[in-house]
């Protein structure tokens, strides 16, 4: 699909490592030695620096549980999306825009990710019964101070500004039983019934 591809290794991914980590493929051989690299302090075959670099290996602890726990990322992504899917059915009659999956693909549901306009009133219900939400990137990267000077922005980022207005977390992993997903259906229902058509 490209030059590149990365993977996060943070802990509550799909597949999450105990700390920080992560993962740089690639199809091209120069360009697999350059990364090599880089992940390395810019070094060369005989430890000389020929380019400004990092210390960004993935340790020998965190890779040992990756392993392991990749034996199991099938049937947590499989019971990810058979909650995801209960979701959806539970909440197709709320008003709440829910996620959709890509025509031609697999979603991942790392998140469930729900967009309402009066999301901050919807998070504050959830809260007083105990059902916690998150806010996933709550201010756009091109509106975020340290990266305002760094991002080129060409042309208004409507719908970007929105969502981050809009959009809602739900809880969703692997362990989260089918009775806790209708405990909070069940409080959206109730809050959704609470607003103007």
């Amino acid at each position: 699909m490209g030059a590149f591809g990365g993977f996060s290794f943070y802990p509550t991914k799909n597949l999450g490592a105990l700390g920080d980590g992560g993962l740089i493929v690639c199809s091209d051989p120069t360009l697999h030695a350059r990364l090599l690299a880089l992940r390395q302090y810019g070094w060369d075959d005989q430890r000389i620096s020929q380019s400004a670099g990092v210390n960004s290996r993935l340790d020998e602890l965190q890779a040992a549980i990756l392993r392991v726990k990749l034996r199991a990322l099938d049937a947590d992504n499989a019971r990810r999306h058979a909650r995801a899917a209960q979701y959806t059915a539970r909440l197709a009659s709320t008003g709440l825009i829910l996620p959709t999956p890509p025509a031609n693909g697999l979603h991942a549901y790392h998140l469930y990710v729900v967009q309402h306009a009066n999301r901050d009133h919807l998070r504050a219900f959830l809260a007083e019964r105990g059902i916690g939400t998150a806010l996933h990137y709550p201010v756009p990267a091109h509106l975020q101070p340290g990266y305002r000077e760094q991002v080129r922005v060409v042309g208004p980022l409507t719908h970007t500004e929105r969502a981050a207005q809009t959009v809602l977390s739900l809880p969703l992993y692997p362990e989260l039983s089918p009775d806790a997903v209708e405990q909070i259906a069940d409080a959206l229902h109730m809050w959704c019934a609470t607003q103007p058509s």
